[in-house]
């Protein structure tokens, strides 16, 4: 319990200086493709979390990610969505024996299949809302809709990276 507790913050920690100290000032696709890996620690947090702790976390990564980044109410109303659709989304895409207690929401534990189509909607959901927040009027939305769609894309490759990259360090380890 207690290293799961350290293992998620020290997640917490690592992506959100990664996104603030580094992501945060790339500029790619002169600005189309924006990538939030900071999300990952909400999509790796365990299946056992209720609702509440769901949205608590969501709240407190995107306050914080608002503070660092001058951005206030975008990445927590963001999150907070994410965090409101990850359980019935969830329970949606369940296999059919449903997920043991222990299992993580992660390539190691579901599979590359799975976590394409958790990790994909969630993060295409998260940046539907920020992107469309962040302009605050539907007359460009057809360029909103794609800059979101490709930086959901270019974020959820991060995801997938950073977990394959997590998971090798696990191993070197054992």
């Amino acid at each position: 319990m207690i290293a799961t507790i350290v293992a998620n913050l020290l997640r917490f920690v690592a992506l959100i200086a990664l996104q603030v100290i580094v992501l945060d000032h790339l500029d790619v696709a002169n600005g189309w493709l924006v990538p939030h890996l900071y999300v990952l620690f909400l999509l790796m947090l365990p299946f056992e979390l209720p609702a509440w702790a769901l949205l608590l976390a969501g709240a407190a990564t995107g306050a914080l990610m608002d503070l660092l980044s001058a951005t206030p109410g975008m990445h927590t109303t963001a999150c907070l969505v994410m965090m409101y659709v990850r359980s019935p989304w969830q329970r949606l895409i369940a296999p059919r024996e449903g997920y043991e207690f222990g299992m993580r929401p992660d390539l190691r534990h579901m599979g590359l299949s799975w976590t394409l189509t958790y990790a994909g909607v969630l993060v295409l959901v998260h940046h539907l809302w920020l992107f469309f927040f962040e302009l605050h009027r539907f007359d460009r939305a057809g360029g909103t809709f794609l800059r979101a769609v490709g930086s959901a894309a270019f974020t959820l490759v991060l995801v997938l990276l950073g977990q394959l990259l997590m998971r090798s360090e696990r191993r070197q380890r054992a």
